[in-house]
């Protein structure tokens, strides 16, 4: 019996140790409860240089994962397999994920340097009060063309993208708030429309469309475009920064009949399981200095308004990306549409897609 149970003790006394070794080695590799910090992010949407630097100054081990779409986000954040600490959806998402209680409501007592961000940019509609998010990034969606190609009188409006000579010579952004917005836009609708009429018309307006447009894409966009495999395409003012910046023929232009306004900010998702290091994070993304390493490596605008007195003057002055308040304007955030006018746009950008083939 003193055998069996000094062979019970042995058991449990290698069990403990192997426990104990276990947590030890799992603390050094940052893969444990505070010691982690799990963003949920777009796809190249962050200089990584900083996340080495969060990590080192704070501590955390930083696991990232990255996104194509707002739809794929709150899906996966639903589903509630991962418990993400900080995510970065767009404003009408946002909206969407506070009416579902999917976001923690913000602590601001722990958030320094909200007040490094532009006026503009906070208490806007979709969070009033910046109760659940803050700014990471705005920007506008837009026209690029090559001025190999195309002449810059003929492409300022929405409507020019119809032009006849344009035949298989367009590229569109693959969503369709976008489609359907500027095609809304381009009669002088609300790219927000829920008005049935409108929605019928412009459809039948994109069926015009389709003899000019090569492909429907997402970040293939850029690379069609640098070379000039295209001599037009629709798509969002960073990735459009990008482009210019490949390619001394291209140009951005935000038609004067109305956008898209659009925002990304940063929200802790209700089931967040390291909420500190949220907190760290946000404060970490509100430096000026960080704001504008990150602006001038993603080529997005920062709402960082101290971040914009860093950067260098061509970026800041640039109006194709930091217009001023004329074409401000005339943009508009996009809404939730609720699920009704939400599945509209959905099946009418499926049909238009579906027609071009």
């Amino acid at each position: 019996m003193k055998k069996l149970n000094s062979l019970i003790i042995g058991i449990v006394g290698i069990i403990v140790l192997l426990t104990f070794t276990a947590i030890n080695i799992e603390k050094k590799s940052g893969s444990s409860g505070s010691e982690v910090i799990t963003i949920y992010n777009w796809g190249d949407y962050i200089d990584p240089s900083l996340l080495k630097q969060f990590e080192k100054e704070y501590g955390y081990k930083v696991i990232y994962e990255t996104f194509d779409s707002n739809e794929a986000m709150i899906t996966k954040i639903e589903q509630g397999g991962t418990a993400y600490d900080i995510a970065i959806p767009s404003e009408y998402m946002i909206q969407k994920m506070m009416k579902q209680n999917l976001l923690l409501k913000l602590d601001h007592s722990k958030i320094k340097g909200l007040e490094n961000i532009d006026p503009r940019f906070l208490n806007i509609d979709f969070d009033e009060g910046n109760q659940y998010s803050v700014p990471y990034f705005w920007g506008t969606l837009g026209i690029i063309y090559n001025d190999k190609f195309v002449k810059e009188e003929n492409m300022q409006h929405w409507n020019d993208l119809w032009r006849p000579e344009l035949k298989n010579n367009v590229m569109l952004i693959d969503g369709a708030r976008e489609v359907i917005g500027l095609a809304l836009n381009s009669e002088g609708y609300s790219l927000n429309s829920k008005n049935d009429a409108e929605l019928t018309q412009i459809s039948e307006k994109l069926t015009g469309l389709t003899n000019n447009v090569k492909a429907i894409v997402a970040d293939e966009i850029k690379m069609y475009m640098i070379n000039e495999e295209s001599a037009v395409a629709v798509s969002f003012s960073g990735e459009a920064s990008e482009m210019l910046d490949n390619n001394e023929h291209l140009h951005y232009v935000i038609p004067e009949e109305g956008s898209n306004l659009w925002f990304d900010n940063i929200v802790i998702p209700r089931t967040a399981k390291n909420v500190k290091g949220s907190y760290d994070f946000i404060n970490f993304m509100l430096r000026p200095e960080n704001a504008a390493k990150n602006a001038e490596y993603i080529g997005y605008s920062t709402p960082n308004k101290k971040a914009v007195e860093i950067l260098p003057k061509e970026i800041t002055t640039d109006e194709q990306f930091y217009p001023d308040e004329a074409t401000m304007k005339n943009l508009e955030v996009y809404e939730d549409l609720g699920s009704k006018y939400l599945e509209v746009y959905n099946d009418r950008f499926l049909e238009f897609k579906m027609y071009r083939k």
